[in-house]
C-alpha cells in the first residue's frame, strides 16, 4: 500500500516538504497535507517550528485539509 492510500485509510495527515504531495492533493483532494515551506533548515529548527505552532496547525486543519507552514505564517489552502 502506498503512503497516500495508507494515510487516507488511517485518517492520517501527510507532512512533507515535497511538491509531489501537493500535486497529488490537488488531483485527488486527499490525503490531508501539511506542507513545510521553509527551504533547508536543520531538524532541530524544524522541530522547534512545528512545536511552537502546533496549536495553530491543529486549528488550521479544522478549516482545511491542506495547510502550509512557513517560517512566518500558516497558510490555510481552500
Amino acid at each position: 500500500m502506498e503512503l497516500t492510500e495508507f494515510a487516507v485509510s488511517q485518517g492520517r495527515i501527510v507532512i512533507s516538504k515535497d511538491d509531489d504531495f501537493v500535486q497529488a492533493y490537488l488531483i485527488n483532494g486527499e490525503p490531508s497535507l501539511l506542507l513545510i515551506s521553509t527551504g533547508n533548515i536543520s531538524n532541530l529548527a524544524l522541530e522547534v517550528l512545528i512545536k511552537s505552532n502546533l496549536q495553530l496547525i491543529s486549528d488550521a486543519f479544522l478549516q482545511s485539509r491542506f495547510v502550509e507552514l512557513t517560517f512566518n505564517s500558516i497558510v490555510i489552502h481552500e
